[in-house]
């Protein structure tokens, strides 16, 4: 009997990675940072109004606890 041939292991690439793959054949350099900052700013957007929500949450408790 024969020993089986190892086994190689390939790492599969993520969804991100291979995107990142595309992103940078159909997109120049400038391109592919405009777009990164443009997501950044969206990202930060999001979040102030997630904070801006909270804090409007938080003053709205507080007028309706007092007497």
């Amino acid at each position: 009997m024969q020993a089986a041939p190892p086994v190689r292991a390939i790492a599969i690439p993520s969804f991100t990675t291979a995107l990142r793959a595309v992103e940078s054949l159909l997109m120049s350099s400038g391109q592919r940072t405009a777009r990164r900052n443009a997501w950044t700013s969206v990202l930060e957007d999001r979040r102030r109004a997630k904070d801006r929500f909270e804090a409007q949450r938080v003053i709205e408790q507080s007028l309706s606890v007092r007497p």
